[in-house]
């Protein structure tokens, strides 16, 4: 009887110990990825709400600009799931006129957490997540180059293997450390760490420019300042779906970006 008893409770702290793992893993896979909701202590900047698209975000005036308000991007249906999100086929970006029609929070940032769903409807769909309205993470639908999709432009590899495919929802989980200056010279660089549909792609990466001249973003031809900047999505004439972006505000003392 007692080697039965035994037996009963080291199968039953053995279920128990599966089913804790198990909630466990449930739980952390809930923080990244396609479908995360945001944190208590976040702000959704966009839920699929034409509400929030005018209270959260503006367009991005830069030398290239040539919208009007209110802004142009439409409101669609999700084509998976219930609610909306929204179109970067503005039309005044027909032709790839990146600059002309970008959108950009009215909230500026400088050390942050980051969610962003997108979905590329067709093949060479193109866009890209700006962190501080400075440095593209690319959305760019076949490219797998260093210039292509999850890539920080121009400077890190392409997690392209991370890819959910063309009309299906993607997730960028971005952490984010804007860059330190001394008497307004550089002493740290950008830093980022980024999760592409719960695959980490890049950890504690430097960032070392802007890249894409002045119609990119803030110091974009130029010396970096210590400006805080918005986040801001790129129209460039594709039809490039977002939704659920939301963003935590943080302070990193430390250089570390890495979760």
């Amino acid at each position: 009887m007692q080697k039965s008893r035994i037996y009963q409770i080291s199968i039953t702290l053995s279920l128990i110990f599966i089913l804790s793992t198990s909630f466990m893993l449930i739980l952390g896979k809930k923080k990244i990825g396609v479908g995360t909701k945001a944190p208590k202590n976040a702000t959704v900047l966009f839920d699929g709400s034409r509400a929030l698209l005018d209270q959260n975000w503006t367009y991005w005036e830069g030398p290239r600009f040539a919208a009007s308000l209110p802004i142009k991007w439409e409101i669609v249906n999700d084509p998976i799931d219930k609610g909306n999100a929204v179109s970067s086929n503005d039309p005044t970006s027909a032709g790839g006129k990146y600059g002309s029609a970008d959108i950009v929070t009215k909230k500026k940032y400088r050390d942050f957490r980051l969610h962003v769903e997108f979905n590329i409807s067709k093949e060479g769909g193109n866009s890209g997540v700006y962190l501080q309205n400075r440095y593209e993470i690319q959305i760019l639908d076949g490219d797998k180059t260093k210039h292509g999709l999850g890539a920080i432009i121009n400077e890190s590899e392409s997690p392209y293997y991370a890819y959910n495919g063309i009309g299906k929802w993607n997730a960028y989980d971005v952490k984010f450390r804007a860059a330190r200056f001394e008497n307004g010279i550089r002493s740290e660089k950008a830093m980022v760490t980024l999760y592409f549909n719960g695959q980490k792609a890049h950890s504690n990466f430097q960032i070392d420019k802007v890249w894409g001249g002045v119609n990119s973003g803030i110091d974009g031809g130029a010396d970096l300042t210590d400006r805080p900047g918005g986040i801001k999505l790129q129209a460039e004439g594709h039809e490039v779906l977002f939704r659920n972006v939301w963003i935590e505000e943080l302070d990193l003392v430390e250089a570390d970006t890495d979760f």
